[in-house]
């Protein structure tokens, strides 16, 4: 492969763009290839780069928590994902949520604004020839996948992914609900619907008799346990919801002076904070049936459904059987893939998926192979997860400590243990990064 060689992106997604940026900005050629919003998915709504179809958080931004170190990892070598989710952050508490519009709307326009970068807006109904990037998620144009498929010699695996509700303010009765904040960290920016014990388990109940919408497959119940629907949830057990995305912790009822026994929380949308999502409310319900069981948790009587929850199918390859340590594939080494079709999950993780793939192409395009990320960083555990799991049983996962090796010596306490992991980790970064040349200069991240 050669620096001059122009390179193929397919998927303007989070991987995808990120990937652009990491190429366009150290000099590569690049066409972007999206077939938004000429031909759409059953998730996406626009036709601008990075579209989040699910939530708008991109979890939490602490360096105890693995989430908070991947964007911290991600940071240091110049993400535009996690610069737009700064540029375009909603309080959130702890965590770094976005308003999706202007997120989006900032990474099509800093990628568009790139000499290197040509935009093309159709399908890729084949395979490019290389060097290549497949980064079209996972809900891939069924061309796209069967040419996929036919590299491979495998069948995609697949599982079911859900997005939550969005409400509007004003809809909200503010008399019932309150404004706290999560899990007892950062402002005001939760808008909470207090459930006593009665109102909890008739709202159980409900959910336990909605009628759900048809899906081809679901049967098989391969649901990612990450974007759990809130009525399968229910179906766990009586209290399962009750210690998920209902806890109370951290929560006074102002009308009592007392912690709720469970609670409804709502995060803002947008900037302008007059869309709300349903905090872990994915769901598979159909449409009649969100109105009438949502509506009966206090304080959403009345609520005015902007967006309804919805489930979709999502495809990803087998990572470990199919793909090398940097990303490339086995049957054709100048194929790279990135993103959710590797088996990441979560938004960040795809990104970063995008980010490592396209830092390992413009490697080999200069002659000078990337070794792999070093496993003590979230980057190099993420990346031996998608490459280096065993295959048989491979499953779509979110970065964790679990995938970092363990600390020499014991550490009293897990939020200590994992700083310790962090420091660890962002250490090894640097000196990686440093290496192997892969910080860019500042005048090119403008």
């Amino acid at each position: 492969m050669d620096k001059a060689a122009e390179v193929a992106i397919i998927g303007a997604g989070l991987a995808g763009a990120e990937a652009a940026w990491q190429l366009a900005r150290r000099g590569v050629r690049v066409v972007l290839w999206e077939m938004r919003p000429e031909r759409t998915t059953p998730a996406h709504v626009t036709g601008d780069f990075a579209e989040l179809v699910c939530s708008n958080s991109l979890r939490s931004d602490d360096l105890a928590n693995a989430a908070g170190l991947l964007k911290a990892e991600m940071e240091r070598l110049g993400s535009l994902v996690i610069a737009a989710a700064r540029a375009t952050a909603t309080p959130a508490g702890g965590a770094l949520a976005v308003d999706r519009a202007r997120f989006s709307a900032a990474i099509t326009k800093r990628l568009l604004a790139l000499p290197a970068v040509r935009l093309r807006r159709a399908e890729a109904a084949a395979l490019p020839p290389g060097p290549a990037i497949i980064a079209a998620g996972p809900l891939a144009s069924p061309a796209l996948a069967a040419a996929i498929r036919e590299l491979t010699g495998r069948d995609s695996l697949y599982f079911f992914d859900a997005a939550a509700p969005i409400v509007t303010l004003e809809s909200v009765d503010q008399t019932r609900a309150f404004w706290a904040s999560r899990y007892d960290k950062g402002g005001r920016d939760y808008l909470n619907c207090p459930l006593n014990e009665e109102e909890y388990l008739r709202f159980h109940a409900a959910l336990l008799t909605a009628e759900t919408a048809e899906i081809h497959g679901f049967e098989q119940k391969m649901v990612f346990e990450g974007c759990m629907p809130i009525e399968v949830m229910a179906s766990r057990g009586l209290r399962t919801m009750a210690f998920g995305p209902l806890k109370p912790v951290g929560l006074t009822d102002p009308r009592t002076g007392r912690p709720p026994w469970a609670a409804v929380q709502l995060r803002k949308e947008n900037l302008a904070g007059d869309l709300l999502n349903l905090v872990g409310f994915q769901t598979h319900l159909r449409r009649s049936e969100q109105e009438r069981v949502f509506r009966m948790i206090p304080g959403l009587e009345r609520a005015e459904f902007a967006r309804y929850g919805v489930m979709h199918r999502n495809t990803y390859i087998r990572g470990p059987a199919v793909l090398n340590s940097d990303f490339s594939a086995k049957a054709r080494p100048d194929l790279f893939f990135a993103g959710q079709i590797t088996g990441v999950e979560g938004y960040i993780e795809s990104a970063a998926s995008g980010l490592m793939t396209a830092l390992s192409l413009y490697r080999r395009l200069c002659g000078r192979p990337l070794p792999p990320f070093p496993p003590e960083t979230a980057l190099g555990g993420l990346a031996a997860h998608i490459t280096a799991s065993p295959s048989d049983d491979y499953q779509p996962m979110n970065v964790t400590f679990g995938l970092l090796p363990p600390l020499a010596g014991k550490i009293r306490g897990k939020r200590e243990k994992n700083r310790a992991l962090a420091a660890r980790a962002l250490a090894a970064l640097d000196g990686f990064s440093q290496k192997h040349e892969l910080t860019a200069d500042a005048a090119d991240l403008a």
